[in-house]
């Protein structure tokens, strides 16, 4: 992929604002035949009309930057290169037009082809009776989150209002409110399920085997649940999901949110996060929560006016398959199939008792800090082995400094990572799973690489 041009970016916008050349040149102190270069990416942007662009258009640094344009741009060409449709090639440079000149076609397109994928894991039920196109539940809530920018305020609002009335240690006031103001009872004990709520009894049961930070998020939960009701209510309803499954999904994944905002207030995890150079195990001490819990925290500080560093969050398994993503940095995840194998994500599993740090860039020239550490569940069944995943969080290399992780690392010296093998033009990658799709094979019989793969550095004409 190209890299992402900034005049795209700043005409949609523009667009999107409903204002003219002439209306924003003026505001910006620019002839419009000025900003009609830039906007054709005839002209560079110096830094003080990016601030300025910036305060104008209401838009931070990093939408400027075409961060939006990345990902429709990456999803784009996953569609274009799925080899069940049959399509001729489509060059990078108009897939790169489409998702900034044309967003709400792109994400017709994207729609489209997700119904499609429904359609072949299911071609009964993708038809609901007012004609609109039925999404995987899962999808349709990771969607609304990446919609929203992992950031709803009348949430924030909420637990800031109940955290307010806490003093020094959450978890206890926690418990003491559900005690006191909703009669809620808690047992912890041999219980079959981490959680489970005895609505007639008003009863909540914990299992002693999980840590006290687990325990304390699920009192969290139980309480945001009791108290913020109306406001997940109201945001479920507004999201109008298309089936009951994935608005309960998307109700369970904002009530995971409030209950983050409960016991990681966003002001002072801001705060600690500055402070702290955004060390996840520090900031995990501080507020008495896990690993995973604080790193997933930091990505949703996204507020108008006091953002922290927009990161990505991903959680992964030994086979690959991500049960949890978000992109604030705009990493373009591949939606369908496998992720790179020399990314760091899946790497960090041969290293489980270690934090494994990587600078990662991607083959249009976009570079990423990745965090990543191996957790492990609670213990099951003696027979089973405990799940282990990787949690993952990631930043544009350009705020790597303000991390304390970028400390004794080499910036320059970057791991060339993928999408995925399918979308990946690489061509010495050994750790290649199969060539790219629209790629033309070159087969020697008399000729071995290192790499398992040889193809044509041009596109397959078809």
């Amino acid at each position: 992929m190209a890299p992402p041009l900034i005049g795209r970016t700043i005409r949609r916008l523009r667009t999107e604002r409903g204002l003219s050349q002439q209306a924003l040149a003026g505001r910006l102190g620019v002839s419009a035949s000025y900003l009609n270069l830039i906007e054709h990416d005839q002209r560079a942007v110096t830094a003080s009309l990016l601030l300025k662009l910036g305060s104008v258009l209401q838009a931070d640094l990093h939408v400027l930057s075409g961060s939006t344009e990345r990902q429709a741009e990456a999803a784009l060409r996953e569609l274009v290169s799925d080899p069940l449709l049959g399509l001729d090639p489509v060059p990078d440079s108009e897939l790169q037009t489409l998702a900034a000149s044309a967003p709400a076609a792109s994400r017709a397109m994207l729609a489209l082809y997700r119904a499609w994928r429904v359609a072949q894991e299911d071609a009964t039920g993708i038809a609901l009776p007012s004609g609109r196109r039925l999404l995987l539940p899962l999808e349709e809530a990771r969607d609304f989150f990446q919609e929203h920018g992992n950031h709803f305020p009348a949430l924030e609002d909420a637990a800031d209002r109940i955290a307010a009335d806490f003093t020094d240690d959450p978890d206890r006031h926690i418990a003491d409110r559900l005690r006191s103001r909703h009669c809620v009872r808690v047992r912890v004990g041999p219980d079959a399920t981490l959680r489970r709520y005895e609505p007639e009894t008003r009863t909540l049961h914990l299992s002693e085997t999980m840590p006290r930070e687990s325990r304390a998020f699920r009192l969290a939960f139980q309480l945001m649940l009791a108290e913020a009701g109306a406001v997940l209510d109201a945001t479920v309803a507004a999201a109008a999901p298309s089936t009951a499954d994935a608005g309960g999904l998307i109700r369970i994944g904002l009530c995971n949110y409030a209950a983050a905002a409960l016991l990681m207030p966003y002001a002072a995890m801001l705060g600690a996060a500055q402070a702290l150079r955004y060390n996840v195990d520090a900031l995990a001490a501080r507020f008495g929560v896990s690993f995973e819990q604080a790193a997933q925290r930091l990505s949703t500080l996204q507020r108008p006016g006091a953002r922290g560093i927009p990161f990505f969050f991903i959680r992964v398994d030994p086979a690959g398959n991500v049960d949890k993503r978000f992109s604030a940095a705009g990493f373009p995840f591949a939606r369908f199939g496998g992720s790179c194998p020399r990314w760091v994500i899946h790497t960090a599993f041969s290293t489980p008792d270690r934090l494994c740090v990587e600078a990662a860039e991607l083959p249009d020239g976009a570079a990423y800090l990745c965090i990543a550490r191996v957790l492990t569940s609670g213990q099951g069944r003696l027979a089973d082995p405990p799940p282990r995943h990787v949690v993952a969080i990631g930043c544009n290399i350009e705020r790597a400094p303000e991390l304390a992780y970028a400390d004794d690392l080499n910036l320059d010296r970057r791991v060339g990572i993928g999408l995925s093998c399918r979308l990946c033009d690489r061509a010495d990658c050994r750790s290649r799973a199969f060539p790219p799709l629209q790629h033309r094979l070159l087969i020697d019989p008399n000729q071995e690489g290192l790499a398992q793969w040889r193809f044509a550095p041009e596109r397959s004409p078809g």
